[in-house]
């Protein structure tokens, strides 16, 4: 009889693509990886997996397998569904992941409220772009995520995606103290035109979307400062070495040498929370959800 755990492993391996990519989707060991493989092997009596250079690959019994783990996990996971639907209790493990400020200014307050009301309830979470969340929990290696977009930017989403919004998020502009607006109660994008702008890593959402609303503008931008981190951007600034967006959802203790402007008419982000259609019976969800509201009400009083 094959193990339905060793299916789980094979079925994170194809839709990972590597040993290690999948023992951190399953929170296991490498070694864990493998040695369940091996066991599968033994099992079926059949080569799995190849060497392939430093790496493995699927032979064709094993996309073969790996095609039936994918479609037996997800009726397994169906009938884990209706099960917990018709209890209506909030038990079992729930999967979660937020945005970096999102992680910080909402995730904390969640986690509290989950673990007060819901004692059984196991709740692991982790901090993931907005995109990667959209990607795990569409796979199935989370059963909601956190995510934004902007006013003028909307996060491209796959069908059979639900989801909730949670809050408005404001963003200002900061600005070394001895920046010529530093005295300004608020600014127009396009009088930061001659700036340097620090911004994201290329590719990432958040810098596409900067980029589209400074041309916006007419500004051709200036960014030879990159940093993930929005104290990291923050620091920065406070070196006279540009200007950032800087939303509040989640802001650090601004460093001294730094200004915080409002910006005219606004920029903000829109954050809502997100899982697949075919969970959305789960009560786990529905309590995670209603705790994510509850943060995102304390947070923007």
């Amino acid at each position: 009889m094959l193990n339905l755990e060793r299916l789980r492993t094979l079925d994170a391996l194809a839709r990972h693509g590597s040993v290690v990519a999948a023992s951190a989707a399953l929170h296991v060991t490498t070694s864990a990886v493998s040695q369940q493989l091996g066991k599968l092997e033994r099992e079926t009596g059949r080569q799995l997996i190849a060497r392939q250079g430093r790496g493995v690959r699927l032979t064709d019994a094993g996309r073969l397998l790996a095609d039936h783990a994918a479609r037996i996990l997800s009726q397994v996971e169906q009938a884990e569904v209706e099960l917990e639907a018709q209890r209506g209790a909030v038990v079992g493990e729930l999967r979660i992941s937020a945005f970096p400020t999102a992680a910080r200014g909402l995730l904390p307050g969640t986690l509290a409220v989950l673990g007060a009301a819901h004692p059984a309830l196991r709740v692991r979470s982790r901090e993931l772009e907005a995109g990667e969340g959209v990607r795990a929990v569409v796979r199935g290696d989370l059963d909601l995520a956190v995510v934004l977009d902007w006013y003028n930017k909307p996060l491209p989403l796959p069908a059979g995606l639900v989801k909730a919004p949670l809050l408005d998020d404001p963003a200002d502009v900061a600005v070394p103290v001895d920046h010529p607006l530093a005295g300004r109660e608020s600014v127009e994008l396009a009088e930061l035109a001659e700036d340097h702008w620090i911004t994201w890593g290329e590719g990432e959402f958040c810098h596409e979307w900067l980029m589209v609303t400074l041309r916006a503008q007419g500004i051709e931008p200036c960014t030879p400062h990159r940093a993930e981190e929005g104290h990291t951007q923050l620091a920065l600034v406070a070196a006279g070495l540009g200007v950032c967006v800087v939303p509040r959802l989640g802001r650090a203790p601004v460093p001294e040498g730094i200004r915080t402007l409002p910006v005219r008419n606004g920029i903000r982000r829109h954050v809502y929370a997100l899982w697949r259609a075919d969970a959305d019976r789960r009560p786990s969800i529905r309590a995670a959800v209603a705790a994510l509201e509850e943060a995102a009400a304390a947070a923007v009083r």
